[in-house]
């Protein structure tokens, strides 16, 4: 299932070189010259001549990356010629390939309750994520980001779902799915398997499993937080051996990315993230944009450029809403935005309008 009818079916989300970045001051300072970014899913009947001139209204909006969720050399190659960078969209703890289903079920991370993703998937049934501390797993992910990168075609690698189950949806999704998650459960939190605590436990002399209240350790927390990054420090390298450009989609701020998913994303070696705003998902108004935005450029203090993922349904089809968005974002310190959804001509000319 490709990612976008799979946020359908969850209602949830799951970013060209990048210049070195300066300290960002206490104001922020919109870039000078700004660079939107898109993620798509190919459609294979597109044809040589639709794209190239699909493509060339891109350019002309301001879109500088394109991410592919698929492999496609005729996308790939059609975005190169005029101008646009192709990074590959990928996938990398939430895998429910059927090989590794079948071959490694072991792989898997598992709840609070010993249910293992490979069998209980929570939520949904695509939502099947690895353990990033079982042997095998990040040289398996290591690997696929080699086959990926080794594409003459492809400019970069698109890092997506980097991370833990959400221990907490947003909060407009708990009517969808009829729970109450005004704390952590343990049936959503993970990964509590054999190999991650034992790991825990050398360190910290104790089973996460025997801490009254481990939702409330810092130290556990930590230590799922480092998990994460470790993968991410490992398909970095191999992006930098390649001198290709690494980004990642993640939570809109670095609290929210800590507290329910388990990332430390300010503290990655990537050259530009791409926090996913959306702001309906959390029942915020558009000025919300730049409160996020303003928190995650503060708090990464110039490592590498914020692009503010905005989803588009979540504008009603209102495209001075678009406008406002873009505008708190790029106010507020983002290089650009990078948006999910339809690309309308309206929409196309909304963001053109942003990049002088």
């Amino acid at each position: 299932m490709n990612k976008r009818d799979f946020m359908k079916s969850l209602g949830l989300g799951s970013l060209a070189f990048i210049q070195p970045a300066t300290l960002i001051s206490s104001v922020p300072v919109p870039p000078k010259k700004v660079q939107h970014r898109v993620w798509i899913n190919p459609d294979h009947k597109d044809t040589a001549a639709e794209l190239k001139q699909r493509y060339q209204e891109y350019k002309q909006a301001g879109i500088g990356v394109i991410y592919f969720e698929e492999d496609s050399p005729l996308h790939f190659k059609t975005a190169k010629e005029v101008g646009i960078a192709a990074h590959r969209w990928f996938w990398t703890m939430n895998r429910g390939d059927k090989d590794l289903l079948a071959n490694h079920p072991e792989w898997y991370s598992q709840n609070r309750k010993g249910e293992s993703c490979a069998t209980h998937p929570p939520y949904v049934g695509y939502y099947r994520f690895l353990c990033p501390n079982k042997e095998g797993v990040v040289e398996h992910l290591k690997k696929q980001a080699e086959e990926i990168l080794s594409k003459d075609y492809v400019d970069g690698l698109h890092l997506d779902y980097i991370r833990f189950v959400d221990v907490i949806l947003p909060v407009n999704l708990w009517e969808n799915y009829k729970i109450d998650q005004s704390k952590e459960l343990p049936e959503y939190d993970f990964c509590y398997c054999e190999t991650c605590r034992s790991k825990y436990k050398s360190a910290y002399g104790l089973d996460p499993l025997e801490i009254e209240h481990p939702d409330q350790s810092p130290s556990w927390r930590k230590f799922r937080y480092d998990s994460i990054s470790n993968v991410v420090r490992n398909m970095s390298a191999v992006a930098r051996q390649h001198k290709k450009p690494i980004t990642a989609a993640v939570f809109p701020t670095p609290e929210i990315a800590k507290r329910i998913v388990r990332q430390d994303w300010v503290n990655w070696p990537l050259d530009a993230v791409c926090p996913m705003i959306y702001h309906g998902f959390y029942r915020e108004s558009v000025k919300w944009i730049g409160d996020a935005v303003s928190e995650g450029v503060k708090a990464l203090r110039g490592s590498f450029p914020l692009y503010a993922g905005l989803y588009l349904p979540d504008f009603k089809g209102d495209d001075e809403q678009v406008r406002q968005g873009i505008k708190l974002a790029l106010e507020n310190g983002a290089a650009g935005v990078s948006v999910f959804g339809k690309l309308t001509p309206s929409l196309l000319n909304v963001l053109r309008s942003t990049i002088s």
